[in-house]
């Protein structure tokens, strides 16, 4: 038991997840931050000032999770197989401590991410499918048609393919239901989809249930994003809390909320090392403002962690047979204006649109505007130019396209990784607020879970059992699992 019950339950429990950041992710943005700002070598950043241990991700069905597992464990407290969205282990709903914050407690709760609202870690607190890749029914429990009802407050994010019919421009989803309208018209959803609806929203008569979502898929990584078309992963954060923090003081009861810097995860996928940096950054900030509402608000506490670590990623790096020297090269990291995802895209439309005089029309546009003014790089070998050119016809994704300019940066900043995937390595555990100290040490991920449901004296079991109870979960369980969409595409997770 992690909480004593004589102790006062806090109003705010606030979950902050930062995927596919790992250990060594946190110090490579501590010093470019620092090289950067001209900071010294004692400067932090504001995670590093609330570390409290450290967490273990395993999942149930391998030793290296994936997110929806990762999240499933926060969520439900439960350990699950990879791929399972808000299931246990045998494919069983399992009931999430957002669920049960709002129909036990009365609390109201919100979910702010970066990626599609409907993406594994923000539907383990708000939906059950026993596989990720099924967004389209997530997002129509989100909004309310779940047996328990209507649970989540406030969303903001990415995403609005999954609630736009297929006979619109941009939409994911695979049949004509427009879940906007189904949202307002059933259970009384404000939605917003555009920075100028965010920024006219008043926290003090905001209504509920509010749902921002702001691009199409996920939303843009950090060191591309218009901020005149969206906001920010901090600024989203901070709106929210305000939003959240007045409209449960009207009704006298706390809140609960999930707050994912979603894209750590997925620059870490492509191995780029410049949006992974910003992302962190962004992330950081965004601790920052948590960090400054629970001083305001006594009896909050804040729980941040990754579901796991992505990339393998290294400070450091050989190239080549020769003994390396003892260092890294920021400045190489300063020069990278845009993601390598961004650029690829423009790349390959570039190369697309040519003509049978590829190779005189495109190379210039290559050398000058995705390598010099893109990554910052004036001095391509003939190899990564060959290589790059020779893309057109190759039947190749984007991505790894993407991944060949991203390793250009790598390779000259001495920065490594050792996969496109994710890794079993412990992650850091932060806490500040409210019995923070309960989480010192080392911990399993499903402990995180069992904090917070001692924290607002939860009750999981009844969640899932009503959940259980309920037709439209009657033929979920272990004979469903290998017919599921279990699998991750991970062209549709990461890229489109």
């Amino acid at each position: 038991m992690l909480v004593a019950k004589n102790e006062p339950a806090p109003q705010n429990v606030i979950m902050m997840i930062s995927d596919g950041f790992g250990p060594a992710s946190e110090a490579y943005a501590r010093q470019y931050h620092s090289w950067d700002q001209g900071l010294g070598y004692k400067a932090m950043l504001p995670l590093d000032t609330i570390l409290v241990g450290s967490s273990r991700t395993q999942s149930s069905s391998s030793m290296i999770t994936d997110s929806a597992a990762g999240a499933t464990a926060f969520a439900c407290a439960q350990k699950s197989y990879n791929g399972a969205i808000g299931v246990d282990s045998k494919g069983v709903p399992c009931g999430t401590v957002l669920e049960s914050a709002k129909l036990h407690r009365n609390m109201l709760t919100g979910l702010v991410v970066t990626s599609r609202i409907t993406h594994a870690t923000p539907a383990s607190f708000s939906a059950h499918v026993l596989g990720r890749d099924s967004e389209n029914d997530i997002a129509s429990q989100q909004i309310g048609f779940n047996p328990l009802g209507r649970t989540v407050d406030l969303m903001f994010g990415g995403g609005a393919c999954e609630f736009t019919s297929n006979l619109t421009e941009h939409s994911c989803r695979l049949d004509t239901r427009d879940l906007f309208e189904e949202a307002k018209e059933s259970f009384g959803w404000t939605v917003k989809r555009t920075r100028e609806d965010f920024d006219e929203i008043e926290p003090s008569d905001a209504e509920l249930p509010l749902m921002g979502l702001f691009a199409p898929d996920h939303m843009s990584y950090e060191i591309d994003r218009d901020s005149s078309k969206q906001p920010s992963l901090k600024e989203m954060a901070k709106k929210a809390l305000e939003i959240l923090n007045v409209a449960s003081k009207k009704q006298g009861t706390g809140f609960f909320m999930m707050i994912e810097g979603s894209r750590i995860d997925m620059a870490a996928h492509t191995n780029d090392p410049a949006a992974h940096v910003h992302e962190i950054y962004e992330y950081n900030q965004a601790i920052l403002a948590v960090k400054e509402f629970v001083d305001a608000n006594p009896n909050t506490v804040v729980i941040s962690t990754s579901d796991h670590e992505t990339g393998g990623f290294t400070i450091g790096r050989q190239i080549g047979k020769d003994y390396p020297e003892y260092k890294w090269n920021p400045e190489v990291i300063k020069r990278v204006q845009h993601s390598s995802q961004y650029l690829a895209g423009i790349w390959r439309k570039e190369i697309d649109a040519s003509d049978e005089d590829y190779s005189a029309k495109v190379k210039e546009f290559l050398v000058t505007v995705i390598l010099r003014d893109g990554l910052g790089i004036d001095n391509p070998t003939d190899e990564e130019l060959e290589r790059l050119m020779s893309w057109k016809g190759s039947n190749k994704w984007t991505e790894e396209l993407a991944y060949d300019l991203t390793d250009m940066v790598s390779r000259r900043a001495l920065l490594g990784w050792s996969t496109h995937g994710h890794t079993a390595v412990d992650v850091n555990l932060y806490a500040y607020g409210h019995q923070s100290e309960k989480l010192r040490g080392n911990h399993e991920n499903t402990d995180i879970g069992d904090f917070i449901v001692e924290q607002l004296d939860l009750n999981l079991e009844d969640i899932t059992e009503r959940l259980k109870s309920h037709d439209s979960f009657k033929e979920f369980g272990v004979n469903n699992i290998e017919n599921s969409n279990t699998t991750t595409n991970k062209h549709k997770y990461h890229h489109l």
